[in-house]
């Protein structure tokens, strides 16, 4: 799939869209194919557009057979760009809700992407999701 990115502001619009679509193809445009990912989930990197390949379909999958809808907010955003390099870092709220609309559960957690723009369009060349640590417990604190 090939979509265009003119705007940095279009890389968050489908990330946004395509995970409440649940359209691997479609979140996975907006990266880079030597993407590098820290994640905070289960996984401490992933290098390269087919090993987040591998994350993004088993969680969409997770979505489909639960039957979630997934909306996805980011907030607290600041963009800094030039012509050809862009840094984006947010609260990222993920919201999984049923079909009638519930939700079901919600958490947040903050993300730092680098984007660069390649033959006229904005690509994601590197992502970091993080949470901050309880000391007393060493587990996440999801906002």
């Amino acid at each position: 799939m090939s979509i265009q990115f003119n705007k940095v502001q279009d890389i968050l619009e489908n990330y946004k869209t395509s995970t409440y679509e649940k359209n691997v193809e479609k979140f996975l445009s907006a990266y880079a194919s030597d993407v590098h990912i820290y994640d905070c989930w289960e996984n401490w990197e992933y290098v390269g557009i087919d090993r987040w390949r591998e994350m993004v379909v088993a969680w969409f999958d997770d979505l489909n057979k639960d039957n979630i809808l997934l909306k996805t907010d980011f907030d607290d955003l600041a963009i800094e760009e030039d012509s050809r390099l862009a840094f984006i870092h947010c609260k990222a709220t993920f919201a999984a809700h049923n079909p009638s609309g519930e939700i079901l559960r919600q958490l947040s957690n903050r993300f730092t992407f680098c984007i660069k723009k390649e033959n006229d369009s904005w690509l994601i060349t590197h992502e970091h999701s993080s949470l901050p640590i309880k000391m007393e417990t060493g587990k996440g604190i999801f906002d």
